[in-house]
């Protein structure tokens, strides 16, 4: 899932370094591919405190949230669905429509909890505003492999964006799905590439993302 949905899952977190945490796996792997951790491994060398320990939460429960939407019925369908909608308009790009229609159920997703009012973007970045510096660069400094100051200053350029706002119109999201796509493959969308798939984005989330609401509250269940 991406952020947007992610942070669903911590609307009602007690604490900002929670919600951090449940974001914080795609953030690091937004930075380098190769930050990729396995957290029941580590969990114990990170910094002993009530904060330290609330950033790690967010990240299992990151963990699980994302095991539980790709193993479901949700997941296969739509992106079945959505590669057979999509591949014709991408068969020209070196884009592999399996990837695209992944990457797109998940922004679609975001644009339905924004649509549909389900939380506040603002109040996402306002948890992530708030977290400690000094707090996180200890923490993250336990993962050896982390440049921090590099971490550090895409995090910043992120939350200052605030550009998951954007998600709230489609014609938005095609520009983000290619730049994501654009750092496995080497190529560069037409605009044709880009109004044709925001008329195939918007006619699917219109005509088969209804149930969108299913899978929150299959994974809400689950979490439980």
């Amino acid at each position: 899932m991406n952020f947007l949905s992610h942070y669903y899952f911590e609307r009602y977190a007690a604490s900002s370094e929670q919600v951090l945490g449940g974001l914080l796996p795609d953030l690091l792997k937004n930075v380098d591919k190769d930050y990729s951790f396995q957290i029941h491994k580590i969990a114990d060398q990170f910094p002993f405190g009530s904060t330290y320990k609330a950033i790690t939460e967010g990240w299992v429960h990151h963990v699980e949230v994302d095991r539980l939407f790709h193993s479901s019925p949700f997941f296969y369908d739509h992106t079945h669905a959505l590669r057979k909608r999509i591949e014709k308009t991408v068969e020209d790009l070196p884009v592999r429509a399996s990837f695209l229609a992944h990457i797109s159920l998940e922004l679609l997703l975001d644009h339905k909890l924004i649509a549909h009012q389900l939380l506040s973007v603002g109040r996402m970045y306002e948890h992530l505003e708030s977290v400690d510096v000094n707090m996180l660069t200890k923490y993250l400094n336990t993962l050896k492999i982390v440049d921090v100051d590099r971490f550090l200053n895409f995090y910043n350029k992120f939350v200052e964006s605030k550009y998951i706002f954007d998600y709230a119109q489609i014609e938005n999201i095609p520009h983000a799905l290619f730049n994501i796509c654009r750092r496995v493959w080497d190529f560069r969308p037409t605009a044709e590439h880009i109004e044709n798939l925001a008329v195939q984005l918007d006619e699917y989330q219109h005509d088969e993302l209804r149930d969108f609401g299913e899978i929150y509250h299959y994974i809400s269940q689950q979490l439980d």
